[in-house]
């Protein structure tokens, strides 16, 4: 029904790939954009991984790397979600979509405007439904999770990552020091609390607690001290790794939502 309406989604990370995952069921045409080097997280879910390793299969649906614009309809045509290696979303636009998203999760207006689709929504803080997108989709935990702004904005980024297990700020992994991370672990493996889950240059980066590691930015990059760069799960059920997140899945049904409404009020439907 909706396979002639294109949809341009600017970032590929794992709640940018529920969202893409669920437009792709639902009949829209998706093509996404990715920075050179990724630092999604949770990779085994994330479109993003096409640009290291040129496919990903996420719940059967697969994103390939296009190396130029020339490749996107071929890709569409074999009813996979085409990735662009686009960091200021150049080829997005030049996609001319009916829609776009930014799902870059930044927190703060990327340069996308009104005027670059019909259609622009935007996920999480930084951002304002009727200024610089026409729907904002909740991102933050808790009782508006998905929820759709067509007015004002997302909660406030409180820096403080959700609750799972009891634990919040203790599950993520953050670079002890600049310099080259190489992983001791995969994601999918069981680490205990003092486990040294990776190495940044000469330091260890040990796990705070006892989880399975869910997330890990892709071996052989340079991060800086500080940097969020991986996700223990103290609920250890290694299946969620490689399955779309709760949380996910509820910013996709928002985005859903907001894309139906506005086509459903336009009056400039796309045939």
């Amino acid at each position: 029904m909706f396979r002639h309406i294109l949809v341009g989604v600017k970032g590929a990370g794992d709640l940018a790939s529920g969202t893409i995952h669920r437009l792709h069921r639902a009949g829209f045409a998706v093509v996404a954009s990715e920075l050179p080097q990724p630092l999604a997280l949770r990779r085994t879910v994330a479109f993003a991984e096409a640009v290291y390793s040129g496919s990903i299969d996420i719940e059967g649906l697969v994103g390939k790397r296009a190396e130029k614009l020339g490749e996107v309809a071929e890709i569409l045509a074999q009813g996979q979600v085409p990735v662009l290696i686009d960091p200021e979303g150049t080829l997005l636009r030049a996609l001319q979509p009916t829609a776009l998203i930014d799902a870059t999760l930044a927190k703060h207006p990327t340069g996308m405007t009104l005027a670059d689709a019909e259609f622009v929504l935007a996920l999480g803080p930084g951002f304002e439904a009727g200024v610089d997108a026409h729907a904002v989709i909740e991102t933050n935990r808790g009782h508006n999770l998905g929820r759709v702004y067509l007015n004002g904005c997302a909660e406030k980024n409180t820096g403080v990552p959700g609750e799972i297990g009891g634990y919040t700020t203790e599950r993520l992994l953050r670079a002890p020091a600049d310099g080259l991370l190489l992983a001791q672990h995969t994601i999918g493996d069981v680490v205990n609390a003092g486990e040294v889950v990776a190495t940044v240059g000469e330091v260890p980066m040990r796990a705070a607690i006892s989880g399975v590691l869910r997330g890990l930015v892709h071996d052989g990059l340079i991060v800086h001290q500080g940097m969020k760069v991986g996700d223990i799960d103290p609920r250890a059920r290694r299946e969620h790794c490689f399955s779309i997140s709760d949380k996910s899945r509820a910013i996709a049904g928002g985005v859903l939502e907001a894309l139906l409404y506005l086509l459903g009020t336009s009056r400039s439907i796309p045939c």
